[in-house]
């Protein structure tokens, strides 16, 4: 009697732990849903839902609350499982920076129906809207953003091969619409890029079109090679072929770089050419000083040749000539990696160096474009002299890889330790620094002939208009890497992003079997419209009046029957589409239910056998003691 009194209070205990234990667990829930609001763990693999210091420095700086407007056509997308999965991904992601700006934010997710308002306002704001079909139905999936001073900006579509620069790209539109103010850019060149008088034609030249590209975007100021100080609020300086600069200059610059400046530099390798009076060099552009204390390597009396990427140009006497001093760069050799390169298509150079890091540097060297491995390095005299199949003859590639342009960051020290040279002078209010007191942001090209109309631009006439027609993407590096360095460098520090995206193996066997069925239907199709065509045509040449054109019953049955059929097959196709969407949407619901109801309810069943099975062997073992 007793045992039995002693299991039923165990029984009834063990029952009351389980019912206590969830109610201590239920009202933790409510506890933490309200002192833990807004708290996460990022579990994914690549962080994707992590803002970086940048960002999150960046979002710290507004001043001022921005409106972010997100367009979204999420009726239209559910047609669309690709781009609505990465649509759920941006949406989550714009609330995390909304949630990270305490306020300064305001995000409106808006689903712009057609002909409407929203509509209206996604295109007055820059959105652009990709069309569905021919009644002119729109798909919108763009970010929008205004400030206080109505600055506008845009991302006008989300593209999903650049999500990797997701949150660059937002981030940049922050910044923009914190800072409107046009960057300064101070531009110095040794070539002649911003036009003017040419004294042998007589006539005014234009600005180089990437210069006025350029022009149009920032506030350029012109620097002089004797320039003794780099304007304070100078964003960006350029330096295009600097092999003139004096050691003031150089000295102003080496200052600007140890106070954290952004530098875009074009170098160029030393060029000859054959005069009357014999050979001649033009000097190369190496930075003296300069490049040492940046950690980059760079030989002016070197040029380097890649045989396989050699690009075709016109001889002496008008001949096409692969020249491998003329080299075409594809997708391959930029990195992808990187902002300023990834997505361009191609950029051509010409008699460009190379560059590598300086042993002991302690500065990160980027590569951001380089040659094949069918490349070596000619003498620059050698190069300059010789013709294109002087220099095919004897051709040894090293292979290996050489490097044409490259992002360099880091503290520095000064290129003059022993202080400032003659001329210079150091502005009022600033010290003469010996090292960096913020990183350097550096992007050096080893070349500065890309910058050339000619190497990038076709120059057409319309109507009497020039048309300035873009072949390769030099501009859009010049672009590219300008847009980047004029930001802070909190936005410069942002990096690409593994893709959200994975192989979904069964969705993608779903596509191929559909896709499969509707090129079949489509096929089906085609073959019926070719044949009908020939009946039609056999019928039209029987007909007994040739004049008339009034069809014959056969001919007007015929094309009753062969709507009917279109009308059937196009039914077919539709209903071959809805049925991928509806496979996917079925099996992202098994995978939901797997993940929510069936994995835990198992844990939860394996967890009570369990506990059943200790609770009867505990029973079982205490049965026998009692009978002892």
């Amino acid at each position: 009697m007793r045992t039995q009194r002693s299991k039923l209070s165990r029984s009834t205990l063990g029952w009351t732990s389980v019912a206590a234990l969830g109610v201590l667990l239920i009202s933790l829930i409510v506890i933490f849903d309200y002192t833990l609001e807004g708290w996460q763990i990022d579990l994914t693999e690549n962080h994707l839902y992590t803002l970086s210091r940048g960002t999150r420095r960046i979002l710290a700086g507004i001043r001022e609350p921005i409106d972010l407007d997100f367009f979204y056509s999420s009726r239209a997308a559910q047609n669309l499982p690709q781009l609505r999965a990465y649509a759920d991904h941006v949406k989550n992601f714009l609330k995390e920076i909304a949630d990270d700006a305490h306020g300064k934010i305001r995000l409106h997710i808006i689903d712009p129906q057609p002909y409407s308002v929203a509509e209206d306002r996604a295109a007055a704001l820059g959105v652009t809207g990709m069309p569905l079909n021919a009644a002119g139905s729109k798909f919108y999936f763009g970010l929008a953003g205004t400030n206080s001073t109505n600055g506008q900006q845009a991302i006008p579509f989300f593209d999903p091969s650049k999500q990797r620069f997701l949150e660059y790209d937002i981030a940049k539109l922050i910044y923009r619409l914190a800072h409107p103010h046009k960057p300064v850019v101070a531009w110095y060149s040794s070539l002649p890029m911003t036009g003017g008088y040419n004294a042998q034609t007589g006539q005014f030249r234009q600005p180089w079109l990437i210069y006025r590209q350029a022009a149009q975007l920032y506030d350029l100021h012109t620097l002089s090679p004797h320039a003794k100080v780099i304007p304070q609020d100078t964003r960006v300086l350029v330096l295009v072929d600097p092999h003139s600069l004096s050691p003031a200059t150089r000295f102003a610059i080496d200052q600007y770089a140890l106070r954290g400046g952004h530098i875009l530099a074009f170098l160029n390798p030393a060029t000859g050419s054959a005069g009357p009076g014999g050979p001649s060099m033009s000097p190369g552009s190496d930075l003296p000083k300069l490049l040492p204390a940046w950690g980059v390597h760079f030989n002016p009396n070197e040029i380097v040749a890649d045989r396989s990427q050699a690009l075709s140009v016109s001889g002496p006497d008008g001949t096409p000539t692969e020249n491998p001093l003329f080299i075409g760069l594809g997708r391959r050799d930029m990195s992808q990696r990187d902002v300023i390169t990834a997505g361009l298509s191609n950029i051509n150079v010409a008699d460009a160096g190379y560059l590598s890091p300086r042993k002991g540097s302690q500065t990160t060297f980027e590569p951001l474009m380089w040659t094949s491995a069918d490349a070596e390095p000619v003498p620059a005299q050698r190069a300059s002299l010789l013709q294109p199949v002087s220099l095919l003859e004897g051709f040894a590639p090293t292979g290996k890889r050489y490097t044409l342009a490259a992002r360099v960051t880091g503290m520095v020290k000064s290129a003059f330790p022993d202080g400032p040279p003659k001329g210079a002078i150091v502005p009022a209010g600033l010290s003469d620094l010996k090292a960096s007191v913020k990183p350097l942001n550096l992007v050096v090209v080893a070349d500065s002939n890309m910058l050339a109309d000619y190497m990038w631009v076709r120059q057409l006439n319309l109507f009497g208009q020039p048309l300035a027609q873009a072949w390769a993407s030099n501009g859009d590096l010049v672009l590219n890497a300008l847009d980047n360095l004029a930001g802070s460098n909190d936005l410069i520090s942002i990096r690409g992003k593994a893709g959200y995206t994975r192989p979904f193996t069964r969705v993608q066997a779903l596509r191929r079997v559909a896709e499969a069925r509707y090129r079949a239907e489509q096929l089906r199709l085609q073959q019926q419209l070719r044949q009908t065509e020939r009946q039609l045509t056999l019928l039209q040449s029987q007909r007994n009046n040739k004049s008339t054109l009034i069809l014959t019953p056969a001919q007007q049955q015929e094309i009753r029957h062969f709507e009917s059929e279109r009308l059937t097959i196009r039914k077919r196709l539709r209903a071959v589409q809805a049925g991928l969407v509806r496979s996917i949407d079925r099996l992202g619901t098994e995978l939901k239910a797997i993940n929510i109801i069936i994995m835990p309810g198992f844990f939860a069943l394996a967890a009570l056998l369990a506990a059943a099975w200790r609770r009867r062997r505990h029973s079982t073992s205490s049965t026998s003691g009692d009978r002892t």
